[in-house]
């Protein structure tokens, strides 16, 4: 029998049982389509993060407090200060400087609207460094720093969900944790990426953060901009030096602070999400790999009933891989209209996500081709051992099967 035939016959008997081919498809329509939507959300979320920080420019370093120094490793107990700011700001190669300090889950209100986000206390700078553009007003000041003004600029996250009716925030009067804030700017949207939202925060003026909301003159991190690519490295070391000698570490102690570029931020970044999209798509391999087995379990049924219909066409001279042959292309079959139909389940889902959560999906033709590959191998796999048992069968015993 030549495989056209062996194709049409298993059309056939899928066909003379619709619902029970379809049943058995569901594992592998789950699986696949699990598989896609999980590892384009990982894809999606590292291209959006990727996205941003290679907008930022290659000439930014990112330092924050802790190195790997300590009683438990990774945990940090020492501090970047106000005043390792302003020396960092003296140093040559230094085109920019930004520092942070965060109020994490801080109360939000204005009228009877309330609403929990991250307040970030920064310099002016910090626009500059990271590229953004307001949409409404202007970012706060120097001026504002140096004063100690309340005010706030918005992130669009935070406007949709505090001025539901439209209205424009700009000059009304929030409160953060009970105190009163002048609306002077509006952030244009960058867009989530992920779980993390970055349009839901507040920036408003470091001094105010930590005077009025912290009582702390502790920064979280520090943003340096150099002048040139080129300045980064020795722009480093001139900061590694710098913040020893002001934290007054011994010649032989770990570094209390990390420096890292950008290169080495989308470096971890890109391992992490490596890491994150095998986690991903293992657990949702898990599910064709029940598939497989369910397919497996109803091919055995499938033999079983048809043992007669194997017993006449051997007799009529059909050979043991003829036989073989037909239930593994069914088994294959099955897979294979599975992992299509998964596909466009996949697919349709990480649509979905996308326009109603806001989450970036990212489905390449490679997941595709990688999914519909383990569709076809689970197909293989788990189709071989109800064929070989069809194509075992002792022809007279199974003539005489009811």
């Amino acid at each position: 029998m030549d495989l056209f035939s062996s194709l049409k016959m298993a059309w056939q008997s899928l066909l003379a049982n619709k619902m029970r081919s379809f049943l058995t498809m569901l594992g592998v329509i789950i699986g696949v389509g699990a598989v896609i939507a999980m590892v384009a959300l990982s894809q999606g979320t590292a291209s959006g993060i990727t996205s941003r920080i290679s907008s930022m420019g290659s000439n930014l370093l990112t330092i924050s407090a802790g190195g790997s120094s300590g009683p438990i490793r990774g945990v940090s107990t020492s501090k970047l200060t106000n005043g390792d700011v302003e020396a960092i700001k003296n140093l040559p190669l230094v085109k920019y400087v930004a520092s942070e300090s965060s109020v994490n889950s801080a109360t939000i209100a204005i009228g009877s609207n309330t609403w929990t986000t991250t307040v970030d206390g920064t310099a002016p700078e910090l626009m500059t460094i990271k590229s953004w553009d307001t949409v409404q007003g202007a970012f706060f000041t120097a001026s504002d720093v140096d004063s100690v003004n309340r005010v706030a600029v918005l992130g669009s996250t935070v406007v949709t969900n505090l001025f539901a009716d439209g209205s424009s925030p700009l000059g009304q009067t929030i409160k953060i944790n009970g105190l009163s804030f002048n609306v002077v700017g509006v952030l244009s949207t960058k867009g989530s990426s992920g779980p993390d939202d970055p349009d839901d925060i507040i920036y408003i003026p470091l001094s105010t953060a930590q005077q009025r909301l912290l009582g702390s003159t502790s920064v979280k991190s520090i943003s340096v901009q150099a002048t040139n690519e080129a300045a980064l490295t020795p722009l480093k070391e001139y900061i590694s030096t710098l913040l020893r000698q002001r934290h007054r570490l011994a010649a032989t102690a770990d570094d209390d602070f990390r420096i890292r570029d950008m290169a080495e931020l989308l470096a971890t970044i890109e391992d992490t999400t490596k890491m994150f999209t095998f986690l991903l798509g293992g657990i949702a391999g898990v599910s064709l790999l029940v598939g497989g087995i369910g397919i497996m379990n109803i091919m055995l049924v499938s033999v079983t009933e048809r043992t007669r219909e194997i017993g006449i066409r051997m007799a009529i001279g059909a050979t043991t891989r003829a036989i073989l042959t037909q239930f593994i292309i069914e088994a294959l079959l099955l897979c294979f209209i599975g992992g299509i139909i998964g596909v466009f389940v996949g697919w349709g889902t990480s649509q979905l996500l996308s326009v109603f959560a806001g989450l970036t999906m990212k489905v390449e033709a490679w997941l595709i081709a990688v999914s519909m590959g383990f569709a076809i191998m689970i197909g293989l796999f788990f189709g071989y051992y109800p064929a070989r048992k069809a194509a075992n069968a002792n022809p007279i015993d199974a003539l005489r099967f009811e």
